[in-house]
C-alpha cells in the first residue's frame, strides 16, 4: 500500500508533525529519509527490508554498494542515507569543541569504521587527552601486524608529540576473523610495557573485521 493511501495520522511525516519525532518507529524514521518507494513497494516496505537485513548497530557501517544492492535504493537514496548515517556517527562522538569523546569501546569503533573492510591490515592509533577527547589519529602501518613492523616508538612518538595521556590501538583482520593471533598478544604486551615507561595509559587493542570485533587486553 502506498503511503498516500494510509490515513493521515499513520503517514510518517504527518505523524512526526503531530506527535513528535520520538513517537516514530525505526521503520517510519527510515522511510522519511527514503521519501519514495518503487513499483509495488512503499518507502515503509523498503525501510522494513533494510532493517531486516541490517541491525541498528550495523546499519551505520553499510556501504554504497550494500545499499544499491537493495531493490528500490537508487544512487540518490543511497547518498541520502549514507550522509545521514555519517552525520549520526559524527554527532554521537561530538563534544562542544568538536572533538569526539572516547569513553567506551563503541566510541572508539565509531572512529575506526573505515578500516574494517581493507584488504591489507591497517594498524591505527587513537590518542586521548585527560578529558577522553580524541586529539589525534595516527595510521601507524599497513601490512601484516607483528612485533617487528609495529614498534612501540611508532605508536608513542605521536602520543608524546600531541601531549596525549592515553592511547588506543586497532587493526583490521582481512581474514574475516577477529580472533587475536599470538602476534597480536605480543604487540599488545609490548605496547603496555612501553606505555608505562612513557607515562601514557595504554587502554586496549581492538581487532576489527567487517562484521565483528574483539578486544585484546592481556596475554591469554
Amino acid at each position: 500500500m502506498k503511503i498516500k493511501a494510509l490515513p493521515a495520522h499513520e503517514r510518517p511525516r504527518e505523524k512526526l508533525i503531530a506527535k513528535g519525532v520520538d513517537n516514530l518507529t525505526d521503520i517510519e524514521l527510515l522511510a522519511i529519509l527514503l521519501r519514495t518507494g518503487r513499483a509495488g513497494k512503499s518507502a515503509l516496505d523498503i525501510a522494513e527490508s533494510i532493517l531486516s537485513k541490517y541491525s541498528k548497530k550495523r546499519i551505520l557501517d553499510v556501504t554504497l554498494g550494500d545499499l544499491r544492492a537493495i531493490k528500490g535504493i537508487d544512487a540518490g537514496k543511497a547518498c541520502t542515507l549514507l550522509a545521514a548515517f555519517e552525520f549520526t556517527k559524527r554527532a554521537m562522538g561530538a563534544h562542544k569543541n568538536g572533538r569526539p569523546i572516547i569513553q567506551s569501546v563503541e566510541d572508539a569503533l565509531a572512529q575506526l569504521h573505515d578500516i574494517r573492510s581493507h584488504k591489507k591490515e591497517h594498524f591505527v592509533a587513537l590518542y586521548l587527552n585527560d578529558r577522553n577527547e580524541l586529539i589525534h589519529r595516527e595510521d601507524v602501518s599497513v601490512g601484516t601486524v607483528n612485533a617487528s613492523i609495529v614498534h612501540p616508538r611508532d605508536v608513542f612518538a605521536p602520543a608524546l608529540e600531541h601531549n596525549a595521556t592515553a592511547a588506543i590501538v586497532a587493526h583490521n583482520h582481512s581474514s574475516g576473523s577477529s580472533e587475536p593471533s599470538p602476534e597480536d598478544y605480543d604487540v599488545t604486551g609490548r605496547l603496555k610495557e612501553a606505555g608505562k615507561l612513557f607515562g601514557i595509559q595504554f587502554l586496549y587493542h581492538l581487532i576489527l573485521t567487517k562484521d565483528e570485533y574483539s578486544t585484546v587486553r592481556q596475554n591469554p
